[in-house]
């Protein structure tokens, strides 16, 4: 009944076991001595400006979040773009074109309400 899914077991042990591998060969091959140079900030080959823990605006965060939301709409859109014809031909295109425009359109108010609470505004 699982003979299917063997292959796959097989691709995630064999690369399970060279990852487990190549840890631990690094672990006992790689150099373990303890230098100051080690502990020093390294910033593009250069002596740091200033202190490594400054703090971040959240501003930067609140783009992330958001470019992350956007970015999942597209990892939904593209299976539906490619089962539409299918869908078209089982004569289910007006439902599956309405269930995606209603997700546009719940995404579109998402972004007017973002856009309204000054989250895009970078001043």
């Amino acid at each position: 009944m699982y003979e299917q899914y063997y292959p796959i077991a097989l691709v995630f042990g064999f690369a399970g076991a060279l990852v487990t591998f190549i840890v631990l060969l690094s672990t006992f091959v790689g150099p373990t001595k303890v230098t100051r140079g080690k502990y020093k900030t390294f910033e593009c080959g250069s002596d740091p400006v200033h202190d490594v823990r400054q703090r971040f605006s959240v501003k930067f965060y609140v783009v992330a979040i958001i470019f992350i939301l956007f970015d999942i709409e597209t990892v939904f859109l593209y299976p539906w773009a490619v089962l539409y014809k299918e869908f078209s031909m089982a004569g289910l295109a007006a439902m599956m074109f309405v269930e995606m425009l209603l997700f546009l359109l719940v995404l579109g108010v998402g972004l007017v309400y973002v856009w309204k609470r000054g989250a895009l505004e970078w001043d």
